[in-house]
């Protein structure tokens, strides 16, 4: 249920030596086509990490035959010698598999700063070369933990033909995209146009709406490779909304493993003049430490919703807004409605509704609470 569910697919996960703790840091995932198409999408941040500088030269031709990917280091801020390490690696995976390295897309995550040991990196490229396997996925989704609990895999099954796909990332989640590494996989036959729309589509809803901490991280990479194996294709609408099922259901993975929460919090903006203005209040909500700190302490406090939708260039009358959580209506018309007392938040899923009534958009932004565990392992992460 993973990365090698979708014909024409191997992937693997060894230990490099990166992780101090000795488990699996590196993976590996091909795709042996006959298709080799391909669509990436990047981390907004201007602040780019060397696998990403080298990555958005790879996938300009719409070609990806292989993603490697190292957990332990983000190679980031390390200077020349780290992009040297970024190419070495890519060149060490083409030699390997006999392909050229610009179709080679390396991903890396862990601690900005930090330069990774380049003779172990090309040790393990080696052994998960040797390692490939149509059952390999499960390790590569291993391998690129960091400070995750669990690994993240997804399928989606179409008429004939299937999307797996992996992710790692519990923290910095903001977009775009979040502090994730995410592979996605195909065999249905898609063209690497229709993939990047499909792609683009996808996490606009998705990742792009996961906002766990308001940090957004320097190695966001998030790759979709179709082998065309499966000799079927969907129509673009069919696989759109798959491929966007399946970064719904990593996404949403992510939001339940982010680091110390209590509770994921589903923040829909109703009746908004536009999507752009709906998601951003929600946003706003969810970026907001005050509610954030109240749905930890399983406090109702509706007025910091109100604060925060505020602070937003949303079409909105301040004295007609309606909120609800988890189904109760605490505020009407910018007024106390139910009593809040009766709104039970002791439940890890938490709902908050935001009514604007200025038009008939909407949009949800997931987010989590911020609790004790989420300060302490952030503020230990690099010691």
């Amino acid at each position: 249920m993973t990365v090698t569910h979708p014909a024409g697919f191997t992937a693997s996960g060894v230990a490099a030596g990166l992780k101090s703790t000795g488990a699996r840091d590196l993976a590996l995932v091909v795709n042996q086509g006959p298709t080799h198409d391909s669509a990436t999408v990047f981390t907004a941040n201007r602040c780019k990490a060397n696998p990403i500088l080298w990555s958005q030269e790879v996938v300009k031709d719409g070609v990806v035959r292989a993603v490697v990917l190292n957990s332990g280091g983000a190679n980031c801020y390390t200077g020349p010698e780290g992009f040297q390490t970024t190419h070495a690696v890519a060149e060490k995976v083409a030699d390997g598999l006999g392909i050229g390295a610009i179709d080679v897309v390396v991903c890396s995550t862990g601690l900005i700063g930090l330069a990774n040991d380049r003779d172990d990196l090309l040790a393990g490229v080696e052994a998960a070369t040797a390692a490939l396997s149509q059952d390999g996925g499960a390790l590569a989704a291993e391998a690129i933990m960091t400070t995750d609990s669990v690994s993240k895999n997804t399928v989606v099954e179409g008429a004939g033909w299937s999307i797996g796909g992996m992710a790692k990332g519990a923290g910095m989640l903001a977009p775009q995209l979040a502090t994730m590494l995410v592979v996605l996989t195909t065999d249905a036959v898609v063209p690497a146009t229709e993939l990047d729309a499909a792609l683009r589509a996808a996490t606009r809803v998705s990742f792009d709406r996961l906002d766990s901490d308001g940090c957004m991280s320097t190695n966001d990479t998030v790759t979709v490779m179709a082998s065309g194996a499966s000799g079927i294709t969907p129509t673009p609408e069919d696989f759109t909304a798959a491929l966007t099922q399946a970064c719904t259901d990593l996404a949403m993975q992510l939001l339940k493993d982010a680091e110390g929460a209590d509770h994921e919090i589903a923040i829909t903006t109703l009746h908004a003049a536009s999507e752009d203005e709906a998601v951003e209040v929600s946003r706003s909500v969810a970026r907001s430490n005050l509610f954030k700190a109240a749905i930890f302490g399983n406090d109702p406090n509706w007025g910091r919703v109100l604060a925060s939708i505020g602070t937003t260039s949303a079409t909105f009358d301040p004295a007609d807004l309606d909120v609800a959580m988890n189904g109760v209506w605490v505020c009407r018309q910018s007024t106390p409605a139910e009593d809040p007392a009766t709104v039970d938040l002791t439940p890890r899923e938490v709902s908050v509704t935001i009514d604007l009534k200025s038009g008939d958009a909407r949009a949800t932004v997931w987010t989590n609470d911020l609790t004790h565990a989420y300060v302490h392992e952030n503020s230990a992460y690099s010691s």
